[in-house]
Formats: C-alpha cells, structure tokens, sequence
C-alpha cells in the first residue's frame, strides 16, 4: 500500500513564507511525476507546480517567482518552497505521486494554508 503524507502547511502572514513537504512509503519501485496541487473553498483543484517524467518544472502562472518545486524521486520525496505569499494562496494543498505501484497515482490528505493578518 502506497501512502501520501503532507506537512507543513500552517497560518502564516502576507508576505510570508512556507515550506510544504510530501513524503511517500510503501515500496514503491519508481516515480515519474511529482506535482503539487491547491483547492480553495468553492473552486476547482488546480495544479500549482509539478516536475514531469522528464525533469521538466512548470509552475501555474500566479506562483511563478515566488514558488519552487524540488523533489528526490529516489527519496520519495518533494517539497514546495512558498515565498511571498498571499491571500489568494490559502488553500488545501494536495502532493500527488505517479509512480510504479498500483493505484499508480496516489494523493496525500492535503495541509491547510491558510495567509492571513
């Protein structure tokens, strides 16, 4: 069985920073796609940056600048560098995997952030 697991999400100010980390067990072969994803109360379930099966970094267009993705694949693991942040960032922030064991693509609980004076 393939667990998902988030961390860091928390209250933070505008302006601020956050440091989100997704960490992944089960004995899991191999994993092409890593990617982190938001919703916010009423919306959709959007993609907020992702690193592909071929190393490539895309990042939705609001965060560019002040976001980065970095992950070990070898390590299960991946993280989301949030500076700058703002009120519209708040949100449930989902890690979702893609990897070598079935379901093959498996998603965390989400982490609350919540951006707010």
């Amino acid at each position: 069985q393939v667990q998902v697991v988030e961390s860091g999400g928390g209250l933070v100010q505008p302006g601020g920073s956050l440091r989100l980390s997704c960490a992944a067990s089960g004995s899991i072969v191999s994993i092409s796609y890593m990617g982190w994803y938001r919703q916010a109360p009423g919306k959709q379930r959007e993609l907020v940056a992702e690193i592909t099966s071929s190393g490539r970094i895309n990042y939705a267009d609001s965060v560019k600048g002040r976001f980065t993705i970095s992950g070990d694949k070898a390590k299960k693991t991946v993280y989301l560098q949030m500076n700058s942040l703002k009120p519209e960032d708040m949100a449930v922030y989902f890690c979702n995997l893609v990897h070598s064991r079935w379901p093959y693509s498996s998603w965390g609980q989400g982490t609350q952030v919540t951006v707010s004076s």
